[in-house]
């Protein structure tokens, strides 16, 4: 038996790969599937079953061109209603893989077609649980997501995680290892470990929705507690995955057009494409189409392209280093961004040497940060990190507009005074000033390093630190 793990850091998502004796199962795939299929072509094996643990919001999984590809069967938990054909299991159903069992477990609650598949070995003995969005380690799913399709409110669903979590999984063995869906990083839950495996008994210990004296009500209180908003692309996400979607084979062929300078400057002009501008932030700010965003492929990418370009339906037009734009056609389709009109050739350079004209973001450092605020009286300081991480310390004086809902927040920036943005590292804080000029704000100053650099490098006045722990109670 063999069980793998595949987790991709900028979705902070698990995909798992298990084989038993020539036949293997796929768990929550990830939407370009040629290394799945790769895998198994050379072990000599055969994918089997694709599993799905839900219909996911925050990316557009492979189960369609798997299945196509392998000739495998998806398969989906009870309730699930799917635009296409797939295997709908009954609760404690079984799947053999080679010498191995996989069970389905309806755990719903995350939304009501979750389920969690156990791992029983060849000799029947349980050995892992494939939990998806059910448990995560030192979390669980949040219970808001499915609350309109479901026709329930999050209290309900809460309550429908508290029994899955009490009937399926606590009553099974703590030596039995956790694979979740996801990590530290995802939307799909509050506060979830930085590791990407544990045991059940660990978790029993330590999770505080695992809790053996925990009510109810308890449960329901501290799971809805301090949920923020999800970002807008998951009702989209939700309904490819369950309707269907383009073929990913499609979908790269029409991003990885080669456009010249002129042909991508006609495009632009011609339609309502996003120029979408991959690079590393500084480099960004040097030079660049003008009305491009920034949004950086080494980032956390994919989620904050969900979150800031309304509708995945979007048509988008990209700027890269050369040679990374398959990585950033494929991670667009991870989250639904299928209508990629193509990409500059030869990048910015190209751009240049055809007399393009170019724009630049100001950018300054902490030090040089702490001197204009000293002559600039009138300027404004933008935070634009979470407002968690804006509570537990700050500069005196900022206003925190958070980047997730810049697009909603527009109006409250300040049209005349001077706008001195920063994030914690200057990755955020960018994409911020690229978005806020592209809009026609002029008086944007970026602050390299942010709020890093700020409280190590500067003696500007900053609040007492809170640790964000103190902050939940």
């Amino acid at each position: 038996m063999k069980v793998e793990q595949i987790y991709t850091g900028c979705l902070a998502q698990g995909a798992y790969y298990i084989e038993s004796k020539g036949e293997v199962g796929i768990i929550d795939p990830l939407r370009e599937v040629q290394p799945y299929l790769d895998r198994a072509e050379a072990n000599g094996a055969k994918i089997k079953y694709v599993f799905e643990t839900h219909f996911h919001a925050d990316f557009v999984s492979g189960h369609l061109d798997l299945a196509k590809k392998s000739g495998a069967k998806i398969v989906f938990g009870p309730t699930a209603n799917p635009g296409f054909d797939a295997h709908i299991a009954v609760d404690n159903e079984k799947f053999k893989i080679g010498d191995v069992t996989i069970v389905a477990l309806h755990t719903p609650g995350h939304t009501m077609e979750s389920v969690t598949y156990l791992l029983r070995d060849e000799n029947g003995k349980d050995q892992a649980i494939f939990s998806g969005d059910t448990l995560f380690l030192g979390d669980v799913g949040r219970p808001d997501l499915a609350q309109k399709a479901a026709s329930m409110t999050q209290e309900e669903l809460a309550g429908f995680l508290f029994d899955s979590l009490r009937n399926k999984i606590m009553p099974l063995s703590d030596e039995l290892t956790v694979y979740p869906g996801h990590g530290a990083g995802s939307a799909c839950g509050k506060s979830m470990m930085k590791e990407t495996v544990d045991t059940l008994g660990n978790q029993k210990n330590m999770n505080y929705a695992l809790r053996a004296d925990m009510t109810r009500e308890e449960f329901i209180k501290e799971v809805t507690d301090g949920l923020a908003p999800p970002p807008a692309y998951f009702p989209e996400n939700v309904a490819m995955n369950k309707q269907g979607y383009k073929s990913i084979d499609d979908v790269m062929k029409k991003g990885m057009q080669a456009l010249s300078p002129e042909a991508f400057e006609a495009a632009a002009n011609e339609t309502g494409a996003v120029l979408l501008d991959t690079r590393d932030a500084q480099t960004f700010a040097k030079g660049f189409v003008p009305n491009s965003v920034n949004i950086g492929i080494k980032g956390q990418f994919a989620p904050w392209v969900g979150a800031l370009i309304p509708g995945v339906a979007q048509e988008i037009l990209i700027i890269c280093e050369e040679g990374k734009e398959e990585e950033v056609v494929t991670r667009l389709s991870r989250v639904g961004y299928d209508n990629v009109l193509g990409f500059l050739k030869g990048g910015m350079d190209a751009w240049k040497n055809a007399g393009k004209e170019i724009d630049t973001i100001n950018t300054i450092d902490a030090y040089e940060f702490e001197q204009a605020l000293a002559k600039d009286k009138t300027g404004k300081i933008i935070d634009m990190r979470k407002e968690g991480e804006f509570a537990a310390e700050h500069v005196d004086g900022a206003i925190n507009l958070p980047l997730d809902f810049i697009n909603d927040l527009m109006a409250e920036f300040p049209k005349e005074e001077n706008m001195y943005v920063h994030c914690q590292g200057g990755y955020r804080s960018m994409i911020g000033a690229s978005i806020l000029k592209a809009r026609g704000f002029e008086n944007v100053i970026e602050i390299a390093g942010g709020y890093l650099a700020i409280s190590s490098e500067t003696k500007l006045p900053r609040t007492d630190y809170v640790c964000p722990t103190t902050l939940k109670k």
